[in-house]
C-alpha cells in the first residue's frame, strides 16, 4: 500500500531512509532544517569509518571505576563537565549497567554486529547509484598500536569480536611496514579489519543521496518538525515551523532532535548528547592507504578526500554548552606528532552532536502511541556504519514487512 511518509531529518539515516521507502513505492517528504550533508550535522563530522567491528557498548565492565577521572581531566578522551553532571547521571547509570558484565557487553555485540554486517558493500551500492561510488572504499581498516602486549591488553574487545565472527589479520615489523608504509614509526603492531571499509567524505556522500532521494520523487523541505497531529487514532500530519504536513506516516530520524519528537508521542527515551570533535588538515597529503584506530591516543584518523582527518573525543555537556575548542586542539597536536610533514596551519576544527543511548543500541522500531511512526535514532558512534541497514529496516517496519534483521535489540520498548 502506497503512503505518504514524512521523514524527519536529512543526515545517513533519514536520507537512506527516504531512498529505501521510495525504493519501496512509497512517497516520501524529507523534513530538515539545515541541509542534507552540511556541516551542522553529525552526519557530516564523522570520522568515516564503516567499521564492522565496532560491535562493542561504549561501556565495558569495570569502567565505572574511572569516572572520577573523568570528571577530573576535561581534556581527556571522555570527559563530563561538572555543571552537567547532575542532569547527565541517570544516564550515566544506564550506561554503566550496560556493560555491567561481559553477558550484556555479548547481548549488544550480536546486536551491533547484524546492524553492522556488509557495511562497506551496502554503501557502495548506495554511493554507485547516486554517482559517487568513489567516495566508499571497501579496503579494510586498522587497528594500531604500540606493541602486541598493547594490543593484548585490549583482549576482551577483541574477544567479543572474535566471537561475533569478525576476523582480522595481525601485523607486526616489515609486515606491518609493507600492508601500510605511511604508517607512524610509533606504532609496531596492528590488527587489520578486511571485512570494514571507509567513506572519503561523509559530507558530500549525504549529500549526494539527498539529492537521489530528490531525483526519484521526495520532497525536500527546508523546516523543523515540532510535533504530531491525530485524528483520533490516526497520524494525520507532522508539525514543522513553516506549516503541517500531512501524511500517513513519520520516521523519525533527527539524531539529537528525536527526544522531544519521541517525548510529544508520549516516549520519554535517555538519548543524550554525546559530543565529538574532529579537526582536517585540508590539503594533506600523507600516503595512507587506508583509515586506522590509534589506541594510545584513542582516535580514528583518516585520509579523506579534503585531507587528513582526525576524530574521537567524548563530551557530555549538553545540547548547545558552547564547544571546548581545546578538545580539538588535542586531536590536532596528536595528528600533528603523527604525521609532523603534514601542514597544520590549514587546520580546520569541527563538533557535533552524536545522539546515543546508554547501551550503545539505537531505537529502531514503532512508537508506542501509533505503529504509522518509526524511530530511528540513537546511533552514537555507529551512525554513518549502521544507516545503510537501518534505512532498509525503517521501510520494512513501515511495510509491516518482516525485518531482514531482528529488531527486538533495538526496541524503544527496552527503556519504556
Amino acid at each position: 500500500m502506497t503512503r505518504h511518509v514524512v521523514v524527519i531529518g536529512a543526515g545517513a539515516i533519514g536520507t537512506i531512509s527516504a531512498l529505501e521507502l521510495l525504493r519501496a513505492g512509497h512517497a516520501v517528504t524529507l523534513v530538515d532544517p539545515g541541509a542534507a550533508g552540511g556541516e551542522q550535522a553529525a552526519s557530516y563530522g564523522n570520522a568515516g569509518w564503516l567499521s564492522v567491528q565496532s560491535v562493542l557498548p561504549p561501556a565495558e565492565p569495570g569502567v565505572w571505576k574511572k569516572v572520577p577521572s573523568y570528571l577530573a581531566d576535561p581534556l581527556g578522551p571522555l570527559s563530563i563537565r561538572w555543571s552537567y553532571f547532575p542532569r547527565i547521571l541517570p544516564w550515566l547509570v544506564k550506561y554503566l549497567l550496560s556493560g555491567w558484565t561481559p553477558a550484556r557487553v555479548h547481548e549488544t555485540a550480536r546486536a551491533l554486529r547484524l546492524l553492522l554486517a556488509d557495511a562497506p558493500q551496502l554503501h557502495g551500492m548506495l554511493a554507485a547509484e547516486a554517482g559517487v561510488g568513489h567516495l566508499i572504499e571497501h579496503n579494510g581498516t586498522l587497528h594500531v598500536y604500540p606493541s602486541r602486549a598493547a594490543f593484548e591488553a585490549d583482549g576482551f574487545a577483541w574477544s567479543v569480536r572474535r566471537a561475533n565472527g569478525i576476523a582480522w589479520q595481525e601485523l607486526s615489523g616489515d609486515a606491518l611496514r609493507a600492508e601500510e608504509p605511511a604508517l607512524p614509526a610509533r606504532y609496531g603492531f596492528a590488527a587489520l579489519v578486511p571485512d570494514a571499509g571507509r567513506c572519503l567524505d561523509p559530507g558530500a556522500y549525504i549529500a549526494a543521496l539527498a539529492t537521489l532521494a530528490g531525483q526519484r520523487g521526495a520532497v525536500l523541505r527546508r523546516a523543523s518538525a515540532s510535533g504530531f497531529r491525530f485524528e483520533g487514532e490516526r497520524l494525520a500530519a507532522v508539525r514543522t515551523d513553516a506549516g503541517e504536513i500531512p501524511c500517513d506516516a513519520a520516521v523519525v530520524a533527527a539524531g539529537i532532535r528525536s527526544k522531544p519528537l519521541a517525548a510529544a508521542l508520549g516516549d520519554s527515551l535517555p538519548l543524550e548528547a554525546e559530543r565529538g570533535y574532529h579537526v582536517t588538515f585540508e590539503g594533506a597529503a600523507t600516503g595512507l592507504r587506508r583509515s586506522f584506530m590509534a589506541s594510545d591516543v584513542k582516535m580514528v584518523i583518516n585520509p579523506m578526500a579534503m585531507g587528513l582527518r582526525g576524530a574521537g573525543q567524548v563530551e557530555f555537556a549538553g545540547v548547545g554548552a558552547a564547544p571546548d575548542w581545546k578538545r580539538a586542539g588535542i586531536l590536532r597536536d596528536h595528528l600533528s606528532r603523527l604525521f609532523p610533514d603534514a601542514d597544520a596551519s590549514k587546520a580546520k576544527v569541527w563538533v557535533g552532536d552524536r545522539p546515543s543511548m546508554p547501551d550503545g543500541r539505537p531505537c529502531i522500531g514503532h512508537a508506542r502511541r501509533c505503529n504509522a511512526v518509526v524511530y530511528a535514532f540513537g546511533h552514537g558512534h555507529v551512525g554513518l556504519a549502521g544507516s545503510a541497514r537501518t534505512g532498509r529496516l525503517v521501510a520494512q517496519l513501515i511495510d509491516g514487512r518482516e525485518p531482514e534483521i531482528p529488531v527486538g535489540p533495538f526496541s524503544p520498548g527496552r527503556y519504556l
